[in-house]
């Protein structure tokens, strides 16, 4: 077994878990009346309940144990003095200055890196305001009205997901859209829906060579340039997000349109740089300051609140308690709502990409659970498809309830029945419904004791299921900044306790490479002996249906 494993910390809490094993979260709530107050906390403007996850204060004990006994706070400090933290690619990890509002010196190879982030950020409000103020005219002197990211992964998630969540704080006659798969149906049904004199593209590449991004880009070239005519006019339509200028000005696009970003920021976690600026485009760039002011008050609270009080620390260890203890293999997250939507995609790779790992800071194949699977879904739609599993199927799925108390839409009482099916849900997961209640329920509604027998077994829920539940007052820019560096922060936590490094994704590489290689034999004469006995029969079918 691995040293975590052997540890005394580790060993402590698998006995702690034996001991919890048969404890029902009713029970604990029923023996301890400010379990509520004791299990939640607010800050950065969010309220967050974990008290009906399955732990008690020992838990927590045990839990911060284990977190000193792999430095985890010395790895957080690390990451925040600029340390290469991301060892396979001997890289800082850094997203967190791009939001570092405090403008307090963080220095990479003895450099503050804050004068450039600024110079960025400074870059962009020049370029969104004279395109909002008019000044930023298309090749026939309009104004610009619709705004087209073209890039994948983080530089598609991140941006697009913000968008999504502050959608009521859209600028007038500002509309965004977002390709990124390179699927031809993407972009060309977009295409379709704009007015080539008032769309401007945002090409995100930090190398200006992804494949699916610059096959699009090329295509939303192709299909502007056959409205304009002339080469010069790109320059009016594209700017990109990227560090490779060559690649830039030769694709025609004016460099001094060019943002730039780093190698210390991941993929990601990068929707608070430079390829942020679509949301900049849409909602103003005060907006998307208010957005990176969110971020660095839970950034803040997470680099100087005491372990006992620190929120994302304590969500982090709860996570793996639930993964690595009680076998949960997936967290589901519930935002209620549409604005928060594409939360659940967007977390998907900021924690599987980054946690997803076999191997840890040592080079030793890891012998315990390392990330779950994240999915999920908006409520209350998702309570008429897969809640059914949360409630009474044969997995433990801890589930995070997410929620604004108010509505930038109101429309009757829609908005008090979202929350109290929330809050309903919440409670039908950990208290369940045991037979005796069902049975007395069966009784009263006058059924026949032979229906009572059976059917009350299907009618029974065992409750028990843990869950977390987050609240904030509003959608606002700054509530969804907090909300996301709180999830950010406690994909660290958990990474750090598996003593794995969660800022590096080698396993997206293998594929990319394989796919360079067969790219020449599709679509191409019949392929034999080049790959395996499966991949050259699809190659094969594909090439049937081809021609």
């Amino acid at each position: 077994m691995s040293r975590l494993i052997h540890s005394p910390a580790w060993q402590a809490l698998i006995s702690h878990r034996d001991d919890m094993k048969s404890v029902h979260l009713a029970d604990l709530f029923a023996q301890n009346p400010a379990r509520a107050q004791q299990f939640s906390s607010t800050i950065a403007g969010l309220t967050v309940d974990y008290s009906k996850q399955r732990i008690t204060k020992d838990t927590l004990t045990a839990l911060q144990n284990l977190a000193r006994a792999q430095g985890v706070l010395a790895r957080r400090d690390a990451m925040f003095s600029g340390e290469k933290i991301n060892t396979t690619e001997d890289r800082a990890v850094l997203h967190i200055a791009l939001r570092n509002r405090s403008n307090r010196p963080i220095g990479v190879d003895g450099v503050d890196v804050m004068p450039e982030i600024n110079a960025v950020l400074g870059q962009m409000r020049r370029f969104t305001d004279a395109v909002h103020e008019g000044r930023w005219l298309g090749y026939t002197c309009e104004r610009i009205t619709d705004v087209v990211n073209i890039g994948i992964g983080g530089s598609d998630l991140g941006p697009r997901m913000i968008c999504d969540a502050l959608a009521s704080q859209a600028l007038p006659s500002m509309n965004v859209h977002f390709v990124a798969n390179i699927a031809p149906s993407d972009i060309a049904n977009l295409l379709k829906t704009l007015d080539p004199a008032r769309t401007l593209f945002v090409v995100a590449s930090k190398t200006f060579t992804t494949q699916e991004t610059l096959t699009n880009a090329h295509a939303a070239r192709r299909w502007f340039l056959d409205a304009a005519g002339d080469d010069a006019f790109v320059a009016k339509h594209f700017v990109a997000v990227s560090t490779n200028h060559k690649a830039v000005a030769a694709f025609g696009i004016d460099t001094d349109n060019m943002f730039g970003f780093w190698d210390w920021v991941g993929g990601r976690y990068s929707l608070w740089s430079a390829i942020g600026l679509p949301i900049a485009l849409y909602i103003g760039m005060n907006g998307f300051e208010r957005l990176l002011e969110g971020a660095h008050g839970m950034d803040e609270h997470f680099r100087t609140a005491n372990p006992e009080d620190n929120l994302p620390l304590i969500l982090g260890l709860i996570d793996v308690w639930n993964a690595s203890f009680f076998g949960a293999s997936t967290l589901a997250v519930l935002p209620y709502g549409t604005r928060l939507g594409r939360l659940p995609a967007y977390l998907q790779q900021a924690s599987m990409e980054s946690n997803g790992k076999s191997v840890d800071l040592d080079g030793h194949r890891v012998d315990y659970t390392t990330g779950a699977v994240v999915w999920g879904g908006a409520g209350t739609n998702g309570q008429h498809a897969f809640y059914q599993l949360l409630h009474q199927g044969t997995q433990l799925i801890p589930a995070d309830f997410i929620a604004a108390i108010r509505t930038h839409t109101p429309l009757g009482d829609q908005q008090a029945m979202l929350l109290s099916n929330l809050l309903a849900q919440t409670r039908a997961l950990m208290l369940g419904r045991g037979l005796d209640a069902v049975v007395a329920e069966m009784q009263a509604a006058g059924l026949d004791e032979a229906v009572i027998a059976r059917v009350a077994p299907h009618r029974v829920f065992l409750g028990n299921q843990p869950s977390t539940t987050i609240l904030f007052p509003q959608m606002t820019p700054e509530a969804v900044g907090a909300l996301v560096a709180l999830y950010e922060h406690r994909i660290f936590v958990a990474g750090a306790i598996w003593h794995i490094d969660s800022y590096d994704q080698w396993g997206v590489e293998l594929g990319k490479q394989m796919a360079g290689e067969l790219l020449p034999a599709v679509g191409h004469a019949p392929v034999v002996g080049a790959f395996d006995a499966s991949t050259e029969a699809l190659l094969n079918t594909i090439y049937q249906h081809w021609v």
